[in-house]
């Protein structure tokens, strides 16, 4: 069965942020991610995990001003200054808390920017970001985002960031793989896991339509569950999804999509 990690920044999101890790735990995960920790004392955030027994697998990069429609800021030529900052402060965090990997999210291109300046200070941007994520012995993942939910992403497709990767060429830099982005864009999921398997450290799920639970929408997500086994998946797969109703409510679906998992 695949590991499942809560996000905490989509699930039991009717509390305040430090008591979703109580209710993870009383969920029944082992293990969190979220997208951003930076609105809280490291210390405040370490203490809940300790405090619930949870592993913190993912947070993301500093990505601009979020609550202003801001996704990220790594391909924007004009922030270099402030992604290389945001890089520091990351690691601080992650070394603080435990994590060994890092979410970079490109950002959504401005409006009459050339593709390929765009192109090139992203790919300058992971350079340096897997360089300093190195010496604290973490990874940098990339992950592609449909342009339906957030038009203007920067990084959409697999091949594509596969292809940056490739131009990065770091050996810390991986592909994080979102179920849910790569169905709305591509679809191919259980072909792509199993040909890109060595460059995916990190899955995420939703479904599709809506961004609900699994078993909710079109993805056969018991299929793809036996699947990551059977190809040796051995990573954690976060619960990046919006509940129908409460997160409580929904979570019958673990049980009954990996009930024929072996």
């Amino acid at each position: 069965m695949p590991k499942f990690a809560a996000n905490l920044s989509m699930l039991f999101d009717e509390v305040p942020f430090l008591d979703r890790f109580e209710r993870a735990a009383k969920a029944g995960f082992q293990a969190v991610e979220f997208l951003f920790p930076y609105a809280h004392a490291a210390q405040e955030i370490r203490q809940r995990l300790d405090a619930n027994g949870l592993e913190l697998v993912l947070h993301n990069l500093p990505a601009g001003d979020w609550d202003a429609g801001e996704r990220g800021i790594a391909c924007h030529p004009e922030r270099v200054g402030e992604f290389r900052e945001g890089v520091a402060r990351a690691v601080a965090y992650a070394t603080a808390l435990g994590v060994g990997q890092l979410n970079c999210l490109a950002g959504k291109a401005p409006p009459g920017a050339d593709e390929a300046t765009l192109h090139e200070t992203f790919v300058a941007n992971l350079r340096h970001a897997a360089a300093e994520l190195d010496k604290a012995g973490l990874k940098l993942l990339i992950e592609p985002i449909n342009t339906y939910d957030i038009p203007g992403f920067h990084l959409n497709r697999t091949a594509q960031a596969l292809a940056i990767l490739d131009e990065v060429g770091a050996d810390n830099a991986f592909l994080q793989y979102d179920l849910y982005h790569a169905q709305r864009m591509e679809g191919e999921l259980a072909a792509t896991l199993q040909k890109h398997l060595p460059r995916i450290a990190h899955v995420q799920l939703a479904d599709n339509p809506g961004r609900n639970e699994p078993g909710s929408g079109e993805i056969n997500y018991a299929f793809l569950f036996a699947h990551l086994d059977r190809i040796g998946y051995a990573g954690w797969v976060g619960c990046e999804y919006k509940p129908a109703t409460t997160t409580e409510a929904g979570l019958g679906w673990r049980e009954r999509l990996t009930r024929s998992t072996p």
